[in-house]
């Protein structure tokens, strides 16, 4: 059963002939008769009575009507809302981030998003690095925000934030008076580290690279977490500056700079390459690509040679 029959059926009915039925749609009337056979052996019963040129209904064909012109008016809506999906910004956009990226850079993304698309619902999925990408790929979402690198040609890969890995103290610390230190003073204190994560990966090359060994404290799962435990002194870390800057400002936390070390990162908007964008999602990839955020801060200076750090 298609939706072809079912038009020749309802147009056999309103106008109570096979010919003019034909005449109508352009077809020939034999290519009528043949869509009403089939319409009828899918339905199993006859669906009108054929006395010379004149057709009437059989009980199945009066019953069969009212569905027939149901189906045709879901079809109807069915091809007015898919095309009002491409053409005007309305449905649902889904984006997956991790627990810091959804708190601390995408709130103005979203804030201006909304404002301007009113009728498209966001839905924000919070999850960590490799299950952004494993939901993208899989279509579970429309879009993933993550940290760079991403190598993978089947994605496109469009960088909208990056700022710098900073230094926080609590108000307490020793460090915290000073607006400048040095690496090997830093190394002198506990540390607050990630577990994993590209900022961690970040981070080890760093130190590897000048041979220094840091006084490891805790290794945490959530950069909230670790936050939150260097305001209460238990020791200092590194973490993105816009996940620091309000705990900064309200005197909660302290920034402190470390000569020789510039470290940055770069968060990305992704999705699949063969993914075609409804009007909202486009809407979406545009609003956060043409508003991407770089911290006042210098390019990130390149990679220091391999030095031994005296301590």
């Amino acid at each position: 059963m298609d939706f072809e029959q079912l038009r020749t059926f309802l147009q056999v009915c309103r106008l109570k002939s096979f010919s003019r039925a034909a005449e109508k749609l352009g077809v020939t009337q034999p290519a009528i008769s043949a869509q009403i056979r089939s319409l009828e052996k899918e339905v199993g019963a006859r669906l009108f009575d054929r006395d010379g040129g004149k057709v009437t209904f059989t009980a199945a064909g009066r019953l069969f009507e009212p569905f027939a012109e149901h189906c045709l008016q879901c079809q109807s809506h069915i091809v007015v809302a898919v095309n009002e999906l491409y053409r005007s910004a309305r449905g649902e956009v889904s984006v997956s981030a991790s627990e810091a990226t959804s708190l601390y850079v995408l709130p103005s993304v979203f804030a201006q998003y909304k404002r301007h698309y009113t009728r498209v619902n966001l839905n924000i999925v919070r999850a960590e690095h490799l299950r952004s990408l494993e939901m993208v790929m899989n279509r579970d979402v429309d879009f993933a925000v993550v940290s760079m690198p991403v190598r993978d040609p089947r994605l496109v890969v469009k960088v909208i934030h990056r700022d710098e890995i900073v230094l926080a103290v609590s108000p307490m610390h020793a460090l915290a008076r000073r607006e400048t230190v040095k690496l090997d003073e830093v190394l002198q204190y506990p540390m607050l580290l990630l577990k994993q994560g590209r900022q961690r990966t970040l981070l080890n090359t760093f130190f590897h690279s000048i041979d220094a060994q840091p006084r490891i404290a805790m290794e945490l799962d959530s950069s909230e977490l670790l936050k939150r435990l260097i305001c209460a002194e238990l020791g200092m870390g590194f973490l993105p500056r816009a996940n620091v800057m309000d705990d900064a400002h309200a005197g909660q936390l302290k920034i402190v700079k470390v000569e020789g070390m510039r470290l940055s990162r770069e968060l990305a908007l992704i999705y699949r390459k063969d993914r075609t964008l409804t009007h909202a999602a486009q809407a979406f990839f545009d609003t956060a690509t043409n508003g991407m955020t770089l911290a006042d801060y210098p390019p990130p200076l390149r990679m220091p040679k391999p030095m031994r750090v005296v301590r």
